[in-house]
């Protein structure tokens, strides 16, 4: 079996959610179903032996790579056989696993407010898993919003009461979003994602979520006493970073950080002209092809190209000297890579 020295394109795992909508055709995807049912999430990036029942519905969830020599054989198979040469520096989950989750959200309702696992809640809990998460907003109506911490004076009794009552909503911040904001939801974070809004999802891989609030949908369990357990009350004003700011350029290219945390690094790298850009290998990136179209081009005694689209994620192996990518159409990426080690 050949070293994975090329870049991986995956091909998605698409949940149905009560949620979810038809979206993700924009995206250039072809959905599964008809127009009745109600696509929720395509997970992007995923090596996961089991999920939650209520989350991922409880099988297992690998993604399989669509293109080259390894075709047709799971991204995770293809990490545990060659190590470091794909993965470079990011540790591993303990099992062995890759340890982050790669998603497209498309709310067409509002998810449920909900919250993960805190550090110390899954330190007790051998059967859950710390999970903190990054929404990058690709497309947004107008209007729409996102709820997202708690606000000024909410204590453990009163958040209680009202998640036992119903009125949780009026505890919680809301905020409206626009596409290219970036938002970070360490866990502890009481949140939920409006309606009328399609992300880009980074996580840690875990899909376990404590349900509060669920906007009078019935027939999906709450986890009121052990998201009581997780949620920080201290996190009040927690920060959005705006796609207003001005990014650092390299001429054709805007960078612009969006995260950097003890679990992963993400950047947007926008094209502004026709120059490419060069990701020199040494450590694993994968790309997600917010918008737009390009070309990726690597191999030294070869030059060999992909394609890739909106909606298409790849993994440049860590192995990979370098890659260059053409942009030929309003082309944005985000680029997710292992944490700074310093």
């Amino acid at each position: 079996m050949p070293v994975p020295l090329y870049p991986l394109l995956l091909a998605p795992i698409y949940k149905e959610k009560v949620w979810g909508g038809r979206g993700l055709k924009e995206l250039g995807r072809v959905l599964p179903g008809g127009s009745e049912t109600m696509i929720g999430e395509s997970w992007e990036l995923a090596d996961l032996s089991v999920t939650n029942p209520s989350g991922g519905g409880g099988e297992a969830a690998r993604s399989v790579i669509r293109n080259g020599p390894l075709s047709k054989r799971t991204f995770g198979d293809v990490v545990r056989e060659f190590g470091p040469v794909v993965t470079g520096t990011m540790k591993l989950s303990p099992d062995g696993s890759f340890p982050l989750l790669l998603k497209y959200l498309d709310a067409r309702e509002n998810l449920s407010v909900q919250v993960h696992p805190s550090e110390a809640y899954a330190a007790e809990h051998p059967d859950v898993h710390l999970k903190s998460e990054a929404w990058y907003v690709v497309a947004a109506e107008p209007g729409a919003k996102i709820y997202r911490g708690l606000v000024a004076g909410v204590d453990p009794e009163r958040f209680q009461v009202a998640a036992q009552n119903g009125s949780v909503e009026a505890l919680l911040r809301s905020e409206p979003v626009e596409p290219g904001q970036c938002i970070y939801l360490p866990s502890g974070t009481v949140h939920a994602l409006g309606g009328g809004v399609l992300v880009a999802e980074v996580q840690t891989a875990s899909d376990t979520t404590f349900r509060i609030f669920d906007w009078g949908r019935t027939g999906r369990e709450l986890h009121i006493h052990e998201a009581l357990a997780c949620i920080d009350f201290t996190v009040t004003a927690p920060e959005t970073v705006d796609f207003k700011e001005v990014a650092a350029g390299d001429g054709d290219w805007a960078m612009r950080p969006l995260v950097s945390c003890e679990h992963f690094q993400m950047h947007e790298w926008t094209a502004l002209g026709t120059v490419p850009h060069t990701f020199v290998s040494g450590e694993l990136s994968v790309l997600m092809v917010a918008s737009g179209s390009g070309i990726i081009t690597w191999g030294e005694a070869e030059r060999r190209t992909l394609m890739v689209e909106t909606g298409d994620t790849v993994v440049l192996p860590a192995g990979l000297a370098s890659a260059e990518v053409h942009a030929k159409l309003d082309l944005t990426l985000l680029e997710i890579a292992p944490p700074r080690t310093n």
